[in-house]
C-alpha cells in the first residue's frame, strides 16, 4: 500500500487546519480507508459518504436528478454537486468527491477507469475545481490509483483556493 502520499496528505490536512469529508462513489470509501489506515487521522477526518447509487447521490447529498439526466453519473457536474452536498451536510472545510467506472467493462459509454474528481473548500464562496482522469488496471487497482489521486491533488487546489482562484 502507498503510504507515503497518504502520510503526506494527513500531514499537509493537519498543517493547514483542514477538516476533511469525502463524497465517494467510484472510490467506494478508498480514501477514508488509506486515511484511517494512519494514526492522528481523527484530527482531521469528519465523516465519508458512500454513494454508489443515482438515489443516494440525490437523497444523502442533494445531486440533482436533472444534473444526472443531461450530464450522466460520470461527469464533472455530478462531482461538483456531491462535493456541494458533502460540505452542506457536514462541519468539514474540505472535501473531496469521486464519481466513475472503476470497470472492469464500461458504463453508458463511458471507458473502465474514468474517474471525475471534485475539491471543494468552504469559505464565502464557496470554491468546486474539478477535474476528470482516467486510471488502468484492475478494478481494485483503479479505486486504490484514484483515492489517491484524490488525496493527493487536494494540497494543489487547496492552494490555487488560498490565492483566491475559482473554478
Amino acid at each position: 500500500m502507498a503510504t507515503e502520499p497518504v502520510f503526506t496528505a494527513l500531514g499537509y490536512l493537519k498543517d493547514n487546519k483542514l477538516i476533511l469529508t469525502t463524497a465517494e462513489s467510484c472510490t467506494a470509501g478508498c480514501m477514508v480507508a488509506l486515511l484511517a489506515a494512519l494514526p492522528g487521522t481523527g484530527e482531521v477526518l469528519e465523516s465519508g459518504y458512500v454513494v454508489y447509487s443515482p438515489s443516494a447521490k440525490k437523497r444523502l447529498l442533494g445531486v440533482n436528478a436533472e444534473t444526472i439526466e443531461r450530464y450522466g453519473l460520470t461527469s464533472e457536474a455530478v462531482a461538483w454537486e456531491m462535493a456541494l452536498g458533502a460540505l452542506r451536510d457536514s462541519d468539514a472545510n474540505v472535501v473531496i468527491a469521486t464519481t466513475g467506472v472503476a470497470g472492469p467493462a464500461p458504463e453508458s459509454g463511458v471507458p473502465p477507469g474514468t474517474m471525475c474528481f471534485a475539491w471543494g473548500f468552504a469559505g464565502e464562496p464557496v470554491a468546486v475545481f474539478t477535474l476528470t482522469q482516467r486510471f488502468f488496471g484492475e478494478r481494485a487497482e483503479v479505486m486504490r490509483q484514484g483515492a489517491l489521486f484524490g488525496l493527493t491533488r487536494l494540497p494543489h487546489y487547496h492552494q490555487r483556493w488560498l490565492r483566491g482562484e475559482r473554478a
